[in-house]
């Protein structure tokens, strides 16, 4: 059995360029060992109803038809990549049935627990997703201080461009998670960040999320409606959605 663990964070959004956009909001993320079985309280479960739960089919190929970390080892494999030992899930729970990921991480980690490989997987409210492999260019363990670039192919705010970069920063340690995602376009970009301390998951802890963000990832999706509004008013431009890219997977 493998532990659940609970990311009780916030994420701060800050957009670079002419006009000035800036938020930070409490998020809540779990940790789990995406091929084992896991030990968590009774209001949450894997792969079964719950309410707060992870499923496969949500998670690693198309939304809604995901194989969870089957699909992770074909994409390492046809990538020319290592086999992980051990693979892990950090992402936001399904609650009361409903779910919305802006991203989530599949951390690939060796025999000794180094992470070699990290797959973001990013969705759009559009319904479309891509994914971004992350990996030092001798596919050794990622630390803090390692800088990894994969270049922007994927429509995700209808006020930012689809071309430029963008520069993952990872810190793992034990205790808490550090996750930095800094964008750069022809026309500004936008700095995100995800940080939290990691605590076993418990009914506390999952009855105190639900009283803290009501609605679970309901709110994301208002709350990412609203900065939308706010970046029209200030006028940003507003891009149509292009179609999305034909490969699932890039760096």
């Amino acid at each position: 059995m493998s532990r659940v663990e609970h990311i009780a964070g916030h994420t701060w959004h800050g957009r670079k360029g002419a006009i000035d956009n800036a938020f930070r909001y409490g998020v809540d993320y779990v940790l789990l060992d995406a091929e084992a079985e896991v030990e968590a309280p009774r209001l949450f479960d894997r792969n079964r109803r719950a309410p707060a739960a992870v499923h496969d089919r949500d998670h690693g190929g198309a939304p809604g038809q995901g194989r969870g970390p089957a699909w992770v080892r074909e994409v390492l494999a046809a990538h020319g990549l290592p086999a992980p030992a051990r693979i892990e899930l950090l992402t936001q729970p399904r609650l009361l049935g409903h779910l919305f990921n802006p991203v989530s991480f599949w951390i690939c980690r060796d025999a000794a627990g180094g992470a070699r490989v990290i797959v973001a997987e990013v969705n759009n409210t559009f319904g479309d997703r891509h994914s971004y492999l992350c990996h030092r260019g001798d596919v050794a363990a990622i630390t803090a201080h390692d800088t990894l670039r994969a270049r922007k192919v994927f429509h995700v705010s209808p006020f930012q461009q689809v071309d430029g970069h963008y520069e993952f920063r990872f810190d793992l340690r034990n205790d808490r998670i550090g996750i930095r995602i800094d964008y750069t376009g022809g026309a500004g970009g936008v700095i995100a960040t995800l940080v939290g301390p990691r605590r076993p998951l418990t009914t506390s802890g999952l009855l105190g999320a639900c009283l803290r963000r009501p609605m679970g990832s309901r709110r994301v999706l208002a709350l990412i409606h609203w900065q939308a509004l706010r970046l029209w008013w200030k006028g940003a431009t507003y891009r149509a959605r292009p179609s999305p890219p034909a490969q699932e997977v890039s760096r």
